[in-house]
């Protein structure tokens, strides 16, 4: 059998070189275990081994069978480890061999992580079909935009064809609909090919809903902890070893079977672990041992909301060796600059200074009192690198829980949506976009579902109106349940072709191209750069450089004319972009040289960058 580090049997149905079936399941609940496959009517037997687990070797199982696990002879179950739900989460599992695929990315190395800009997706809404071969069909676009590597959503299986992804309820699985393992395999191939690396969105932190039937198999979660979505995942109460290889085995497989260059690691602080070496640790030490076997980079990028330098600092500092964490108070210190009100969340952030001090220290908390969650928040990051930092203006999360799903398109002229894209791509840390921002896309992105349990169903509904009831006057929040919903969050490829979307997205490729290919902005030195504010007039100055080569990024997000000081360096100074220039649709003027102490006249809600 198949063991991972801590000899714990690889979970689920796998075939070895001569096609022998090999099967595991750790099911210590259980005092019978078969599988019975559903075309052939017959049941196989299971051993009942170490800890829990059941085991078989067979030569009856082949490549495409229908399976169903029976426990004590009554109770007819899925696969907790499926690698296809072909009928949906409560539906058979089928056998899959994921060596099947013949790749051709045998040259690809990983892009270097601090040379990421990241495009976020969501294979459903990303086109108009909603597969991953029709993300194939859109490569030449990311390609021109300049993209270098692509953040896929959650593809685990989930109930029905429409879901953000974090209620998958099969976390081997590949969403069926989406076009399953081979899918996905060929996909992935496809971005290599074209230089694009592939981070994908993974969920170790709690298990959707609906068609969630570990609890019948074994302890996979504990009452100790309760987290947002309900009991925690057991990673260190009793039985807990198997719970913890069966994610750490989940993490090797997308790198191993799917050639997926890095890990988004969703909200890992709602991860309950108290165990001696952390659940990421533990993922991190088993990832840094494959990158030695197989002479490539895999990266672990996570989502944390609790500012603490702890989850990014590397192994030999005690750290859990996160190579990279997404920073939301970038994003609101950002919003909150561009004029949106500071309620929910973005009570804690008073806009450009805070901004300025995120562009330096990359936390605005680092251990100063934050009144929102009324207490003394978060460390300073200060020997981090930028790298270790991902930014963004809109995303996923902060588009879509917004009651309308709103696009910064919706909320912001095209002038700040310019700005909002140059403050980004400006900054010391790794860029993220979010799909169809580069041409200003008009449709929302709302939250959606398809749940086939109708009480399921209802308490979403519910649940989502009464989160919003006190916006009212904004009207009711679209229905999570109905197919409108999903449809009115797809892109609109066709806006491509109206010169004014078009135009955004040259903008976009502009930006993106001096990001790449100015050594000043390339280079994620978070030493290497002066930020200064003036809060009275809402302007930023951003001072970056690279030995002799230096940038002033000029933000002014007010609405009227600004002055800002040039720093004194010996320099002149040549404009790179302006992002009230006619060509970018604008109307504004501004001087054509500068030279050291000019004070600059800038336009209201434009970028400057000069060289």
């Amino acid at each position: 059998m198949m063991l991972d580090a801590n000899d714990r049997m690889r979970p689920g149905l796998h075939f070895d070189e001569q096609g022998l079936a090999q099967f595991s399941v750790w099911a210590p609940k259980a005092t019978f275990v078969e599988i019975s496959l559903v075309d052939k009517k017959l049941r196989l037997p299971l051993t009942e081994t170490a800890y829990g687990y059941w085991t078989i070797q067979t030569n009856q199982i082949k490549e495409g069978d229908l399976y169903q696990l029976i426990l004590d002879r009554k109770t007819e179950r899925p696969d907790p480890a499926s690698l296809s739900q072909p009928e949906g989460v409560h539906g058979s599992s089928q056998a899959l061999n994921l060596n099947d695929y013949s790749w051709t990315d045998t040259n690809w190395q990983n892009t270097a992580l601090e040379s990421y800009i990241i495009y976020e997706l969501h294979t459903g809404t990303f086109t108009p079909e909603g597969t991953f071969a029709a993300i194939e069909d859109k490569l030449e676009h990311l390609k021109q935009l300049g993209i270098t590597a692509i953040e896929i959503m959650p593809v685990a299986q989930f109930p029905g064809e429409r879901n953000w992804g974090y209620d998958g309820v099969a976390p081997y699985a590949v969403q069926h609909s989406y076009g399953g393992a081979l899918g996905l395999q060929h996909l992935v191939d496809r971005c290599h090919e074209n230089g694009i690396a592939v981070i994908l969105d993974v969920v170790y932190n709690h298990i959707g809903p609906e068609g969630n039937y570990f609890n019948d198999f074994g302890y996979y979660f504990t009452s100790k902890y309760n987290t947002p979505w309900g009991e925690a995942l057991n990673f260190d109460d009793a039985y807990c070893d198997a719970v913890r290889s069966y994610f750490k085995q989940n993490a090797l497989m997308w790198f191993k079977d799917f050639h997926i260059d890095a890990l988004r690691l969703d909200a890992v602080h709602a991860i309950k672990d108290f165990s001696p070496v952390h659940i990421l640790r533990e993922i991190k030490i088993a990832v840094d041992q494959l990158n030695q076997e197989t002479g490539r980079n895999h990266f672990l990028i996570a989502e944390v909301d609790l500012n603490d330098t702890r989850f990014i600092d590397p192994l030999a500092k005690q750290g859990y060796g996160m190579d990279a964490q997404w920073i939301d108070e970038f994003h609101h210190a950002l919003r909150i600059t561009a004029g949106e009100p500071a309620t929910g969340y973005f009570a804690d952030f008073k806009g450009i200074s805070d901004l300025a001090k995120s562009y330096t220290d990359a936390y605005v908390y680092d251990g100063q009192y934050s009144p929102h969650r009324k207490k003394h928040f978060g460390v300073k990051a200060e020997e981090n690198e930028g790298k270790q930092f991902v930014v963004f203006s809109q995303n996923h999360d902060q588009t879509g829980n917004r009651m309308l799903g709103e696009r910064t398109s919706q909320l912001h002229t095209p002038e700040m949506q310019r700005l909002l894209a140059g403050a980004v791509l400006t900054a010391p840390y790794l860029p993220l976009l979010f799909m169809g921002e580069e041409w200003s896309e008009t449709n929302p992105f709302q939250y959606f579902v398809s749940h086939t349990d109708p009480q399921l169903a209802e308490a979403v509904r519910k649940g989502r109106k009464k989160e919003f009831a006190d916006f009212h006057l904004q009207g009711e929040a679209p229905d999570p349940m109905s197919m409108e919903t999903f449809e009115n969050s797809k892109l609109q490829w066709n806006l491509l072709e109206d010169p004014l979307h078009q135009n955004m997205f040259r903008y976009y490729q502009k930006l993106i191209h001096l990001r790449k290919h100015h050594p000043a902005l390339s280079s994620l030195n978070r030493k290497q750069i002066e930020v200064t504010v003036d809060e009275q007039n809402n302007t930023l100055l951003v001072h970056r450089w690279q030995e002799e080569r230096h940038v002033l990024c000029l933000m002014n997000f007010s609405s009227t004319n600004q002055e800002i000081q040039l720093p004194f360096l010996h320099k002149n100074w040549n404009i790179l972009i302006f992002s009230g220039d006619s060509q970018w649709n604008g109307h504004l003027k501004i001087a054509e040289n500068y030279t050291d102490q000019t004070m600059v006249v800038l336009p209201g809600q434009s970028l400057l960058i000069l060289e």
